[in-house]
């Protein structure tokens, strides 16, 4: 494909894999929060403001999807960047759709372990730090997947 046709698919899916993966995280933790809070209610106990954090952990994943779209098109003209894609095509298709795999993986994993501790911190009031860890260390997946996604991409 002399157009770079795969290199373009492979930066738009290192951002929209990863968006993609953010929206389904909130979709699987927002309601969970809603629904601790709404216990929380229900059992005329004050609602911790602080399950918004479980809602927004899968967020940064947008950020870090952006973070390597940009690092693959790169900067200069726009005939240079055309050039470029070209020349990385098939490079550029591996790493974003790795890259937004990985990444958008990872704000669904998030999800799911926010939505447990949202609900188990309503209930108990205790262990924020613990259960923000867990959700930390696939955070650092994210962050890894990154970071090997710019050092390959050069």
């Amino acid at each position: 494909m002399e157009s770079g046709l795969l290199g373009w698919i492979g930066i738009g899916a290192s951002f929209g894999l990863s968006a993609l993966g953010s929206t389904i995280g909130m979709v699987l933790n927002g309601p969970a929060v809603i629904g601790a809070w709404k216990k929380c209610y229900l059992q005329n106990k004050p609602a911790p403001f602080i399950l918004l954090v479980f809602a927004a952990t899968c967020l940064s994943n947008v950020i870090y999807g952006f973070i390597v779209m940009n690092a693959l098109v790169g900067t200069g003209s726009t005939a240079a960047i055309a050039a470029n894609v070209v020349l990385n095509s098939q490079k550029f298709f591996v790493l974003g759709l790795s890259a937004g795999l990985c990444i958008g993986g990872v704000a669904i994993t998030q999800a799911v372990c926010s939505a447990v501790a949202a609900e188990a911190y309503a209930e108990t009031g205790k262990g924020f730090g613990n259960f923000l860890m867990v959700v930390g260390i696939a955070e650092t997946i994210s962050l890894f997947a990154m970071v090997f996604t710019l050092l390959l991409a050069g």
